[in-house]
């Protein structure tokens, strides 16, 4: 077993409110791609609201409604990566332009967490803002440039 997983959070601005028709496509693919990702090879984990079912009523910006977040944990880079470009995710991923404003600014994020770990909304975020701050480094990278997991002596 694995004494570390990745941690991955990304956010994102809605063009429009989720109920509107601007955004139902996206809305509607949304348990299909939700469970992709749950019975994909290195899934462990991803968040979810009081509903359960999915991540769009958590807030990570508190004055912003139309702000949503997505944060997983998986067994590897390869396990996500594979998840993200190399299954039907792709297809959401790249109509994305379609039902989100392009941000400025970096909008995800990767990092390692210790097996067993849940990253909570404010954790997540302070990846983003860390990346933000100081760009890529092992405490939050992307794809771009992927950090190794720490020692596994650190774990314990």
């Amino acid at each position: 077993m694995n004494a570390f997983h990745l941690a991955q959070v990304n956010v994102g601005r809605l063009l429009a409110p989720l109920d509107s028709p601007l955004v139902a496509d996206f809305v509607a693919q949304l348990p299909e791609i939700n469970a992709l990702a749950d019975a994909a090879p290195g899934f462990v984990w991803r968040m979810v609201d009081g509903g359960g079912a999915d991540s769009t009523g958590l807030r990570p910006e508190r004055d912003d409604d139309l702000m949503l977040i997505n944060c997983s944990v998986w067994e590897s880079v390869e396990a996500l990566r594979d998840y993200t470009y190399r299954s039907e995710h792709l297809k959401v991923l790249a109509r994305r332009r379609e039902w989100f404003e392009r941000l400025a600014d970096y909008h995800h994020a990767l990092w390692w967490v210790p097996a067993g770990h849940l990253p909570t909304v404010e954790e997540a975020m302070d990846r983003v803002a860390l990346i933000r701050q100081v760009g890529e480094g092992p405490e939050a990278f992307t794809f771009r440039a992927p950090h190794p997991p720490p020692a596994a002596s650190l774990a314990t």
